[in-house]
């Protein structure tokens, strides 16, 4: 046999091999298989047998003389965190049977006795765990992976638009205690091709009760954004959060309204600090105050404008709170402090600018966020 003919078999078994991958039958089989996998690999059941039979073999390995009675902490530990509270119960139960019989056919010591109260500390610790997840309906780690996709929602939610060329925009928050979970939070929108409005809030609280607000909260503010006039946002908000009722669920903003043509812009805040403005020409900082009550609180609240413009060069900074209001600074010396240092950002750029002006304020007990916008 030429090697022609070696090349012609083997190329023939090629392709019938891949023509019997592709068959639909094999196809039919294979998403069986991986499904049947799929549920046996996310069952509860299967947890439940396999870490008993866990248990049944650590048992043996004891009274063998293989492995110490602490072992057992290793079925408790997994089973705390994949199984349900019913079937850890279950677990519980087994885990205990066979701890108990295997202690006593090798004889309690101070040692074991103190093995037995461990793990027993340790399924307490998980059965308490499981519980309290109960009550949310989920199972295993399932509920960090729900705060997760909260976490990455709510900053999907404050990602900014791209500009035309002449703009340049940068934005940071930054939780208290490196929390993953904020009260600030921020929504972009451009809503034509030259406008942009931006809003930047302050949620009461802190941590996952103000983090589930904030949530609830910008993907209101995101529908309003752009639906409505501007003089018209800042009350359809208030509206909105009256009708929530949250209690402490209030909130400060700035919202800015920018014609990215010529750089007119009106600027309306709700209780918040108040945006200061580079302008180029004098290469000075000025403070744009405007009025208007805290969102949630009153009915009928009124908010003033205040009406400027953007010319090449200026820049303007809108920020909460937290990063320029300590206990033991007033705000007004904190609005101070800040544009001493943006003053920097005059001589250094301003790329990067809002992480490095965040860095240079000594503020990190509060929930912090600072939106930077430039016109080169």
């Amino acid at each position: 046999m030429g090697p022609d003919a070696v090349s012609l078999i083997l190329v023939s078994l090629a392709g019938s091999r891949t023509t019997w991958r592709r068959s639909p039958a094999v196809w039919r089989i294979r998403r069986r298989i991986n499904a049947a996998v799929r549920h046996a690999w996310e069952s509860d059941n299967t947890w439940l047998i396999g870490l008993a039979l866990l248990c049944v073999v650590l048992a043996v390995g004891v009274v063998q003389h293989w492995m110490p009675l602490s072992a057992f902490v290793i079925p408790v530990l997994v089973g705390g965190l994949v199984l349900s509270l019913r079937r850890l119960i279950r677990l519980l139960a087994v885990a205990a049977i066979t701890l108990v019989a295997s202690a006593a056919l090798i004889g309690f010591g101070e040692l074991r006795i103190t093995a037995v109260v461990v793990v027993a500390l340790v399924g307490g610790v998980m059965l308490w765990n499981a519980r309290s997840r109960s009550q949310l309906g989920v199972v295993g780690t399932r509920g960090d992976s729900m705060l997760i996709d909260l976490r990455d929602r709510l900053r999907s939610q404050g990602e900014l638009p791209e500009l035309s060329d002449g703009w340049y925009t940068d934005a940071v928050l930054r939780s208290a205690g490196r929390a993953s979970f904020a009260g600030d939070f921020m929504v972009a929108e451009r809503t034509r091709d030259d406008l942009l409005e931006v809003v930047v809030v302050d949620v009461s609280g802190k941590g996952i009760n103000a983090g589930t607000r904030a949530l609830a909260l910008s993907g209101a503010l995101g529908g309003l954004l752009g639906s409505l006039p501007p003089e018209e946002f800042l009350p359809a908000a208030n509206a909105y959060l009256l009708r929530r009722d949250w209690g402490e669920g209030f909130a400060t903003a700035v919202h800015l309204a920018l014609d990215l043509r010529d750089g007119s812009f009106e600027l309306r805040t709700a209780g918040h600090p108040p945006a200061v403005q580079l302008h180029a020409g004098s290469g000075r900082w000025a403070v744009l105050s405007t009025d208007g009550p805290v969102l949630g609180l009153m009915e009928h609240a009124e908010f003033a404008v205040c009406g400027g413009r953007l010319l090449p060069g200026d820049a303007m900074l809108l920020y909460t709170d937290g990063l320029v209001e300590t206990r033991q600074r007033d705000i007004s010396l904190g609005i101070d402090k800040l544009v001493g240092q943006a003053e920097r950002l005059v001589t250094g750029g301003f790329d990067g600018g809002a992480a490095r002006l965040i860095d240079r304020m000594p503020s990190h007990n509060d929930d912090r966020a600072l939106l930077l916008l430039h016109r080169r």
